[in-house]
């Protein structure tokens, strides 16, 4: 009999399905090409290649990502999520094998007389015993739910390397941000010492009967006004240095001493592939959350399918019972128990259904949040690829203008110490001086971090994920 019941479970095992749908990747129509791509990009570095930050040429800004891909606590709570789901999905695993349990006892009892019943009124009894019970997988709720499991894992791990991406790149934005603070300050600092000198000359000429206090007062305005930028330049300059401590998972103080040392702003590539929208999905993280978060949904329909349907389950018993303690292992003390249950609640169909009906739900919401994940996707490329194209325009430009203005505010002076323009003009050629150069300046950075920009929505060039985060992870 027990080799029938288990011939039996064996072949209905073999013969079931898995009910509900089954996951395939949804269509997502793309365009052959980026609309604001140019035809003179350099090539993109496959994902082995060095990352992004390292064709900066910056050691300092390579040092600060790499502290905060090791350090950043953002990193580490999401890390920690995966942790957690990837035991989930081993304990889940285990449901595709049987429970085994041991057990054993000992006890003394002393009846009254009228229990005994004529026998010894003080009694033994010693027992000890192995019990296995096994789901048998007919419909699939086993698999669909490991399934579920297995994709959700997959999405916490794709999300940690989306946070990577999303820390990478504000902490080389913010890089970015405090050398263009500190290229500003130099150059407030330089006009500021420049409008000094003619503040001294216009005073000489006061004090030898040449001058006016007009001409004195208006230089000495310009001179206050210039010096008034020096504060907030010091002060991004500040905040630069607390954020980047604080994404390196150090103290804001941390870095000041070692930042603060002035540097140039790190060369900005002149042109950057962005790929084919097609090969930039499969790069995107984030994308490839939202996939196995849809995944997730659709396994999930099929584990609530799978409750309109009986579950079978095995169970068996082997162990021995005696009332003396040195007997268990004698023939006479052994027993055995092979038992198939069914369970079926099948005036709960309602309650199935309805259930059914809102992981269906969830499955059409999380294809939906896939779809806007692709056009997110390609919305950022599209706005990243034209913010760069259009600001190196700029920067070109005002690099132009700054030499220009330059030039002028020399030979400004030259006429003015000549006795050939007035004070007015050379004021106005100073002041025109430090507007061209610090809108260079402030140019530059926002170049730089447009290429950061470019690069995140690309998210390409990254490290490894963490050695831990494989999508198949956490078998059993």
């Amino acid at each position: 009999m027990t080799k029938r019941l288990l011939s039996l479970s064996i072949c209905v095992l073999l013969g079931g399905c898995a009910v509900g749908p089954d996951y395939h990747r949804p269509d997502a129509p793309v365009p052959e090409r980026f609309l604001r791509a140019t035809t003179d990009h350099a090539p993109l570095p496959d994902a082995a290649d060095d990352a992004f930050w390292n064709r900066f040429g910056d050691p300092t800004l390579t040092a600060l990502v790499t502290d905060a891909l090791g350090a950043n606590h953002d990193l580490g709570v999401a890390l920690a999520r995966y942790d957690a789901a990837n035991a989930l999905l081993r304990e889940a695993g285990f449901d595709r094998f049987p429970t085994v349990t041991a057990s054993g006892s000992a006890s003394q009892q002393r009846l009254s007389t009228d229990q005994a019943l004529g026998f010894p009124r003080s009694q033994r009894g010693y027992a000890a015993g192995v019990d296995a019970s096994w789901e048998l997988d007919v419909f699939g709720r086993v698999r669909r739910s490991l399934e579920a499991s297995r994709a959700d894992t997959a999405a916490s791990a794709h999300d940690v390397a989306a946070l990577q991406v999303v820390v990478v790149a504000e902490t080389a934005r913010t890089y970015m941000q405090l050398r263009g603070a500190q290229e500003r300050l130099r150059i407030a600092r330089d006009n500021v010492a420049r409008q000094k000198d003619t503040l001294d000359l216009v005073q000489a000429s006061l004090d030898a009967g040449r001058g006016t206090p007009f001409d004195t007062s208006r230089a000495q305005a310009q001179y206050d006004t210039s010096q008034s930028t020096i504060p907030l330049l010091e002060r991004d300059i500040a905040l630069a240095e607390h954020r980047l401590a604080v994404l390196t998972g150090r103290p804001p103080e941390a870095l000041v001493e070692r930042l603060d040392a002035p540097a140039p702003l790190p060369a900005v590539p002149e042109s950057i592939d962005p790929g084919t929208p097609g090969s930039l999905l499969r790069r995107r993280p984030d994308i490839a959350a939202a996939e196995s978060r849809l995944h997730a949904a659709t396994a999930n329909v099929g584990v609530a399918t799978a409750d309109l349907f009986p579950t079978f389950s095995l169970g068996g018993a082997f162990g021995a019972q005696t009332n003396k303690g040195g007997s268990l292992a004698s023939a006479a003390s052994l027993t055995s128990a092979v038992v198939l249950g069914i369970d079926w609640s099948f005036l709960d169909v309602g309650r199935v259904r309805a259930r059914i009906e809102a992981s269906r739900a969830d499955a059409r919401g999380m294809l939906e949040a896939y779809q806007g994940a692709v056009l997110g996707a390609l919305e950022e490329t599209e706005n990243a690829l034209t913010s760069f194209d259009r600001i190196r325009e700029q920067d070109r430009r005002l690099a132009d203008a700054a030499r220009g203005r330059e030039e002028a505010a020399r030979i400004a002076r030259q006429r003015y110490e000549a006795g050939a323009i007035g004070l007015l003009e050379l004021l106005d050629a100073e002041r025109d001086l430090l507007t061209a150069q610090d809108a260079h300046a402030d140019a530059r950075t926002r170049s730089a971090t447009a290429a950061v920009a470019l690069y995140q929505a690309l998210a390409g060039g990254w490290p490894a994920a963490d050695p831990r985060m494989v999508a198949q992870a956490g078998s059993p």
